[in-house]
């Protein structure tokens, strides 16, 4: 009996000091796996407190009650000891080496090393059968335990990681003594059992770099040369903002199909969980910007169509652009031959929502109406947005008519239509008639001015030309006399 009352002083200094770091420390994990030395150690001292106050309640034999005090003192201790050595106290995280898995495994294995070789009863020679028992009982449950050790040693992924593990995907959500959780795109929960990862090759996403390279393939005519398809493709995936300009995307000719060329766009990506928003996107701007160089995306060879599509003819294609030119007035003063000259040299382009028409600090020596749809005038730095374009509208003359850098980008919203001049097309308007390049640049200079105010706003500084001095830009730019 004299024993209890130096373990009751013992006990309570153990508990005293558990709850001394339960206090002091920031490290939440430290915290939550304390409560256990707490309950043992509280445990431990009510019965040592019992004992001295009311020894006549223990029974006569003693040994094994005496047996499992030792051990329960003994968990409480390795259990704080573990967790206080490897885990920092003043700061919230875990360290890499020794995750929560293999700090448990450490205790465990601990225990069991002093309940051998040290408390040597009865008592744990019956446990230690039954462990076996219970071991072969358990072993499945043992088995996803055991893997889910290995894999927090060898950290073939980590929370947070994209991984696949043969038919499933998703982002690790935790990794548990029996299983690893998996976030899917869907935003549902995958519990795979650690054995089956054990088994199964794991692909990660996420390692060795954070990028993920993706492919989108596509199919263009016989018709179209591979240099103008896989430039399309650049001019594409350079208007997706979700892919990395570095590494840089890259164009491949994959096959020669039975109705179509086989090309890859090949892009980086920073967050493989939005690969399939991405590859949307990538595909939508492949298709617009075929689309603008006359690519054709081949109709599968399955599929028969009896049906005519028929295309506007060229004269009415004429007409369409020379009425967008006689809404503008820029054009307004021209005759209506010229606006005819200026029609038959212009294209109409297509971009879908979101594209660049064009960018700021570019080299550009063209101009674009708006046919359709609207565009956003974005200046940088912060891509603040300054006008909206809506049909009819114009922007790109300046650079036009003097060959100066794009003073801001211009977006299309929803999907948007514009026609396109450049540069070529007002020199021999020029050389024909150096009067009307003239009225047109007095009228780009009268739109300048009105947008001067806007850009003031918006800019610190803008340089403004005077007339007499942008008309001689113009011409030279031309080459005018």
């Amino acid at each position: 009996m004299g024993h209890y009352p130096g373990h009751l002083i013992m006990g309570v200094a153990a508990l005293a000091a558990t709850l001394l770091v339960v206090n002091v420390t920031l490290n939440r994990l430290v915290r939550r796996k304390l409560k256990l030395s707490l309950y043992l150690f509280a445990g431990y001292t009510l019965f040592n407190l019992i004992a001295a106050v009311r020894p006549g309640l223990l029974p006569a034999d003693q040994g094994d009650i005496y047996a499992l005090e030792r051990l329960v003192f003994a968990a409480a201790a390795i259990n704080l000891f573990v967790h206080v050595l490897i885990n920092p106290l003043r700061a919230d995280r875990v360290p890499d080496a020794f995750p929560s898995i293999v700090q448990d495994a450490i205790v465990i294995g601990l225990l069991v090393l002093v309940a051998t070789f040290v408390f040597q009863d009865k008592m744990l020679t019956t446990s230690a059968v039954g462990a076996v028992v219970v071991g072969f009982a358990l072993q499945d449950t043992l088995g996803n335990a055991f893997a889910g050790l290995g894999i927090q040693s060898e950290k073939p992924f980590r929370v947070g990681h994209w991984i696949r593990v043969g038919e499933f995907e998703g982002r690790v959500a935790e990794v548990t003594w029996r299983a690893t959780k998996l976030r899917t795109k869907a935003g549902n929960f995958v519990v795979v059992p650690n054995n089956i990862i054990a088994k199964e090759a794991i692909t990660n996403y996420s390692e060795p770099v954070v990028p993920t390279r993706l492919e989108v393939e596509v199919g263009a005519s016989y018709l179209s040369t591979p240099a103008d398809v896989k430039a399309a493709m650049h001019e594409a995936m350079s208007h997706v903002p979700s892919v990395l300009k570095t590494p840089a995307p890259d164009a491949l000719l994959k096959a020669f199909d039975g109705s179509a060329i086989a090309y890859l766009a090949r892009f980086w990506v920073a967050d493989y969980e939005l690969d399939d928003e991405i590859k949307d996107e990538v595909r939508t701007a492949i298709f617009y910007a075929f689309g603008r160089r006359g690519i054709e995306i081949p109709w599968p060879i399955e599929v028969g169509y009896s049906r005519e599509w028929p295309e506007p003819d060229a004269a009415t294609k004429q007409r369409d652009r020379e009425r967008v030119l006689g809404g503008v007035d820029l054009f307004s003063r021209l005759s209506d031959e010229q606006r005819q000259q200026i029609a038959a040299a212009s294209n109409i382009r297509l971009f879908g929502n979101g594209e660049a028409i064009v960018r700021q600090d570019t080299p550009g020596q063209s101009m674009f109406i708006v046919c359709s749809g609207r565009a956003a005038v974005m200046l940088d730095p912060g891509n603040r947005e300054i006008a909206v374009i809506e049909k009819g509208g114009y922007f790109g003359e300046m650079s036009l008519l003097t060959g100066d850098p794009r003073s801001a980008s211009v977006i299309a919203r929803g999907d948007t239509a514009v026609l396109e001049l450049d540069a070529e097309v007002f020199r021999t308007l020029g050389a024909a008639d150096p009067q009307a390049i003239e009225q047109i640049g007095v009228a780009a200079m009268t739109r300048r001015a009105q947008l001067t105010q806007i850009r003031d706003a918006a800019q610190n500084a803008v340089t403004v030309d005077v007339p007499a001095t942008f008309l001689g830009r113009m011409k030279k730019f031309l080459r005018l006399r």
